[in-house]
């Protein structure tokens, strides 16, 4: 592990000379320390940026390109084990989960490896036009330097959505970790400086606050293009900060997604997919399905099984046997969690299980499984994103009533919907205002897919070829193929 920057090709000293410490969430315990960046440290990795962009690396093909991100993928593959019991040990998160985030960020850069090379493919794609004296084409350029920064929930994957097709495009990049959780994006650099070649410059590492290192890399006069992952408050901050110089600008956001369950769903698949869509990760999920909407008749018995479920979680250490939740990833967001759970009870919410701290727990940021009854829909619970694992439930007597219920909410990231009925399943999908909906499931991901929300949500795209299209311009090159002047101004 590394208290240092990765600038220009090589580890650094921070301009700050300052740490910040690393604890494990579970044992509440100093575990490492890493740099605390500052505004002299992002000119440094922004000045290497740029100036790698504008030497040969603009210019190499995307299947040069996609070389360098292959090597990635496969030192990440190589070193997997080694990856997750660092995200256990930084984010708190159950090691099988961690190895699942692992697999899927080497999957990234491979993924975003074959999209570099397809790319070469496009430039120059002729375009119909409806003059036949004109030729045009389209060519795909990169943006230039882009400001990557990613939140805590999902350490490596977050990088690796943003780094893969930044580099698959050509761009040349700054990297903010979140300063919680930035073990394993250290680690990354390690791996690009250590095992892939890559051109000095064309990743640049900066660890720190958000203040002191997230702020100036936002408000870089050099830097060309902004992609933020986090809270829609320190989104809107970026948003502001890019509009001063007219940045690109990509924001994936919050949410308060709904999971609505009819009559006719099979009430044991329900169950399964309600708690994976809020205790997967300990509810520390953008897109976590985290107000439950339930038809009225099967109501009763599917939150009696919900309830017999969640208190069947195994909480502790993630990487203790069996365990499915673990520690909320610092005190700061078990105090708000905390927070959260005591506004619901005094708002007259019914606790049908959870609440507190797990008895046997008597350190790390521990929360059992929390779900809330009777919600009102005025409530902070039911309308501010708790990001931690806390679940709220209303009834609905109507399939208006639900879909109403689910897009009355300043969000619109995700949304599920569980009933047998296909044709209600389609229709119910496309009245709900969210940029993803999942049918009978909640929470898959796919790197091929489409991922962003509407709304507060945040905007753009990442993964799939919409993911690659963040760190590209457009440029189109028309030509005029007649032998005859056009003769606009004169006769001949």
């Amino acid at each position: 592990m590394h208290s240092e920057l990765f600038i220009d090709g090589a580890w650094t000293a921070s301009d700050s000379e300052e740490l910040i410490e690393v604890i494990d969430p579970a044992t509440e315990e100093v575990v490492s320390h890493i740099a605390a960046g500052n505004e002299a440290d992002i000119n440094r990795a922004v000045i290497a940026a740029k100036g790698a962009f504008e030497g040969p690396w603009r210019k190499t093909s995307g299947a040069d390109r996609a070389v360098y991100l292959r090597r990635i993928a496969k030192a990440i593959e190589d070193n997997k084990e080694k990856l997750a019991r660092l995200e256990v040990m930084d984010n708190g998160k159950p090691l099988p989960e961690a190895l699942w985030d692992i697999e899927d960020a080497a999957g990234c850069f491979e993924y975003y490896a074959g999209l570099a090379e397809g790319l070469d493919a496009k430039q120059g794609e002729r375009i119909a036009v409806s003059h036949d004296d004109f030729v045009s084409r389209v060519f795909y350029e990169p943006i230039g330097v882009c400001g990557l920064i990613i939140p805590w929930n999902y350490p490596l994957l977050m990088a690796a959505w943003k780094v893969a097709p930044a580099i698959a495009a050509g761009c040349t990049c700054v990297l903010k970790p979140s300063e919680v959780t930035s073990l394993t994006a250290l680690e990354l650099a390690d791996i690009v400086d250590q095992s892939v070649d890559l051109p000095r410059g064309v990743f640049n590492l900066v660890t720190g606050t958000g203040a002191a290192a997230g702020a100036p890399l936002a408000t870089h006069p050099d830097v060309s293009k902004l992609a933020f992952t986090g809270s829609v408050p320190t989104g809107g901050t970026v948003m502001g900060a890019a509009a001063q110089s007219i940045k690109n600008v990509s924001l994936e956001l919050g949410g308060k997604s709904p999971i609505i369950v009819f009559n006719d769903a099979d009430i044991e698949r329900a169950v399964e997919w309600i708690m994976f869509g809020i205790f997967w990760n300990q509810g520390e999920v953008c897109s976590a399905t985290s107000r439950l909407l339930v038809e009225d008749a099967i109501a009763p018995h599917l939150l009696k099984r919900l309830k017999e479920e969640a208190e069947k979680i195994k909480i502790g250490h993630g990487t203790d046997e069996g365990v499915l939740l673990g520690p909320l990833v610092s005190q700061q967001q078990y105090d708000k969690v905390s927070r959260y759970i005591k506004a619901g009870k005094d708002a007259g919410a019914t606790l049908l299980t959870g609440g507190g701290r797990p008895p046997h727990l008597d350190r790390g940021y521990f929360l059992q499984p929390t779900i809330f009854t009777d919600v009102d829909t005025d409530s902070s619970i039911w309308r501010e994103e708790i990001f931690g694992p806390v679940l709220c439930v209303r009834t609905f007597s109507s399939e208006e009533e639900a879909t109403a219920l689910a897009n009355d909410t300043p969000f619109g990231l995700a949304a599920a919907i569980v009933s047998a009925d296909e044709t209600r399943l389609e229709r119910v999908a496309r009245a709900l205002d969210a940029g993803i909906v999942w049918l009978n499931c909640s929470q898959p991901t796919f790197t091929e897919a489409p991922w962003g929300g509407m709304k507060k949500s945040g905007i753009g795209r990442e993964l799939g070829e919409w993911g690659l299209n963040n760190y590209l311009e457009v440029k189109q090159v028309t030509a005029y193929m007649s032998e005859k002047p056009w003769g606009w101004y004169t006769d001949t």
